[in-house]
Parts: C-alpha cells; structure tokens; sequence
C-alpha cells in the first residue's frame, strides 16, 4: 500500500539521537545528517512538531551539537546519562519518546519516528489502532528491527542514500 503524503498533512517527527548517532557510527562510519532527515521526513508538509532525544554526558561536550540540532529545527529533550555503581551507563528515552508521539497524535495526520530500535512497535501498532495517524519509520536499513519496518505504514531506509543522510567528513574517536 502506498503511503499518502500531501501537503496539508501536520506531521509530527520525533528522533532517537542515540540509536541514529550509534547506527551511523558503527555501520558507516560516519554521522548522521539530522537536518537532512527532518526534511525528507516533512516532505513538504506542515511540520508541527520535531523533537530531538538527547543524552547528556558528564564532560558536557555535545553542547554544541545539542545547538546545531536547535538550529536544525528540533527541540531538543534532554536527560542525563545514568551511571549505575559498578559503572554500567544507561541512556534511555523510549518512553517519554512514546508518551509524547501519544500525546501529539490528536494534532497530527503523520508521526514519523526516527528510529530502528523494534521496542517501538507497541507505539506504531497504538498509533495506528487508537489514533488513526499514519505512521513512518526513518532508520539504517542494516539496524532497524524488521518487525518495525513490518508494523510502520512506511519506512524509509537512511542507507540507501547515504550522500544525504550521512556527514562523512568529520573526523570520529
């Protein structure tokens, strides 16, 4: 079934940094080009609402990153990272992610969500069920769960064009 994209649709993006930023890293090498998803993701549609989830370390250094997403045109959400005695490290947004896809949907056509992580599936299947949006899924085709490209009404997959979704030219650890 093709998925409708019309410019009168309110579109709400919400995007898991984390998952994006890690999937890039490990599969390509490279960064994720944030600004170049929020556009493919609006399609020419009235963007509501993009949020940005966010972790925040303890050096602070992803300041200015958490800047250059702002200027993107997210808001951004952040959290501290948690770090447990033992020093195991836990860096979570899944639900407050979900609550506000929930939250928003009254006031959206589409919810694009910006993730492969397959702990979203209950959220397509609740959107769709009891909300009536349309939902899209943007990730690395190489990390996202199938059964999340299964349960969304589209998925687009960052790796197939990856001169617009990927940032190669700075230099990782």
């Amino acid at each position: 079934m093709a998925v409708i994209k019309q410019k009168e649709q309110r579109v709400g993006v919400f995007v898991d940094v984390q998952n994006m930023y890690h999937s890039a890293k490990s599969l390509y090498r490279a960064r994720t080009n944030f600004k170049a998803i929020l556009e493919a993701a609006c399609a020419d549609r009235k963007l509501i609402r993009a949020v940005a989830y966010v972790i925040k370390t303890e050096t602070g250094e992803e300041t200015a990153f958490f800047d250059a997403l702002s200027k993107a045109g997210y808001e951004t959400k952040v959290k501290d990272l948690q770090v447990f005695a033992g020093g195991m490290k836990k860096a979570d947004w899944d639900v407050g992610m979900a609550m506000d896809a929930v939250r928003l949907a009254p006031s959206l056509d589409a919810v694009v969500l910006v993730t492969g992580d397959g702990d979203f599936v209950p959220l397509i299947d609740y959107l769709k069920n009891h909300s009536g949006v349309q939902v899209e899924v943007m990730a690395f085709g190489k990390s996202a769960s199938g059964k999340l490209r299964e349960a969304a009404d589209d998925f687009t997959d960052l790796g197939d064009d990856m001169r617009k979704f990927l940032i190669r030219s700075v230099k990782l650890r």
